[in-house]
């Protein structure tokens, strides 16, 4: 099954309950959101710097840190934009950069602590420039939207690629699965 990320954001909106109210807020704080980018990027890359395997991964070819700098700090402003109201072009964004951790090889064992010191690190900021709590809830919302789009790329791609080298039919591969985490 190939993930349509229009359906998938809006799945997500409503299991997270992504309000209006919340758009709201990060459209109103999204300059302070481009602001404190940089210093957010710093610090992430400083973090997975820590971890010997995700370092080894985000240094493997020349200008590529500088490049995840770029990106994350993107990727960042445009959690506070929606880029287009939390549509269709956000959820394409989001699936293209779920696809592109696929493909480097960073695992989700990597991602969910990273995306964790994400919002510890944004909400640590919010405390310290007095922006309202409400930011924080917001901010916690779409990250894990964001997470969710990430994570969902790994099943997705995991599964095409079993079905293709199997000849496998999908509900077979379903049932194999759960039978499999039953036994655990």
């Amino acid at each position: 099954m190939a993930l349509e990320p229009q359906a998938f954001i809006e799945l997500m909106v409503k299991r997270v309950d992504f309000s209006k109210e919340n758009k709201a807020l990060l459209k109103l704080h999204g300059d302070w959101g481009k602001e404190i980018a940089p210093d957010m990027a710093e610090r992430f890359y400083s973090y997975l710097g820590s971890d010997p395997e995700m370092n080894a991964i985000v240094n493997a070819t020349e200008g590529r840190i500088q490049r995840l700098h770029q990106t994350f700090i993107q990727w960042f402003h445009e959690m506070f934009t929606g880029i287009d109201d939390w549509g269709n072009a956000y959820a394409e964004c989001r699936w293209r950069i779920g696809l592109v951790h696929v493909r480097i090889g960073i695992g989700p064992q990597h991602v969910v602590p990273a995306m964790a010191h994400v919002m510890q690190e944004v909400s640590n900021r919010i405390k310290i420039d007095g922006k309202p709590e409400e930011l924080q809830e917001a901010l916690i919302r779409i990250c894990t939207i964001d997470l969710a789009f990430i994570e969902q790329a790994y099943v997705e791609v995991t599964e095409a690629a079993v079905l293709k080298e199997t000849g496998w039919t999908q509900g077979l591969f379903k049932r194999l699965i759960t039978t499999g985490a039953g036994g655990r």
